[in-house]
């Protein structure tokens, strides 16, 4: 039988509670929630109103905001531009390939350091896993920038190739934020 989803609720007195110990918990705790990979679902207490992302978010929120950061203001900015554009979905989908690309990758990193130290020995694991990453960090680094170079690059192509089709596809009718271009209407070459 599969385990039932975890409940947590928030009562307005913006305080949660975690319905399978009967306790309320803290962000803290429900961000080692999400590092033990425990599913479960947030909702406001009075509305019912499932507020899960929106507690993740603030639980990000934190950490960004104490020590080292993952998002750069640059990127935060370029996020927030996307919003309510017409690539929005398609952002939030490559974003999340993109991730579980990398977590896949890691997963493999991990899964071959375990079948070369064994399972019984974790410390070691991790510290060889740090050693790794301090001596391939810059490599990976290297790596993972000309990968999201590529992406960038790639993603902006998908927009230019959009809105040349969507000149092609509306070219008799003028479009706000699309100058008219000559040079895209088709020409009549033979009259009958």
């Amino acid at each position: 039988m599969p385990e039932q989803l975890r409940l947590i609720k928030k009562y307005p007195n913006r305080r949660l509670y975690d319905t399978k110990t009967s306790a309320y918990i803290t962000l803290t705790d429900v961000k080692d929630l999400v590092l033990s990979r425990e599913v479960f679902n947030v909702l406001d207490a009075k509305t019912g109103e499932d507020i899960t992302r929106a507690i993740l978010l603030q639980i990000i929120l934190e950490e960004e905001a104490s020590g080292v950061p993952l998002f750069t203001a640059d990127l935060l900015a370029q996020m927030i531009r996307f919003y309510g554009h017409a690539m929005q979905g398609m952002l939030g989908k490559y974003l999340e390939t993109n991730i579980k690309s990398f977590v896949d990758f890691q997963k493999k990193l991990q899964e071959q350091s375990q079948s070369l130290y064994g399972e019984s020995n974790s410390q070691m694991q991790n510290d060889m896993w740090s050693q790794f990453m301090n001596f391939q960090g810059p490599a990976m680094q290297t790596m993972m920038s000309t990968y999201m170079e590529q992406s960038r690059k790639m993603l902006h192509q998908m927009q230019d190739q959009l809105k040349t089709q969507t000149r092609t596809l509306f070219n008799g009718i003028p479009l706000a934020g699309f100058p008219a271009d000559s040079a895209q209407q088709p020409h009549d070459t033979e009259k009958k």
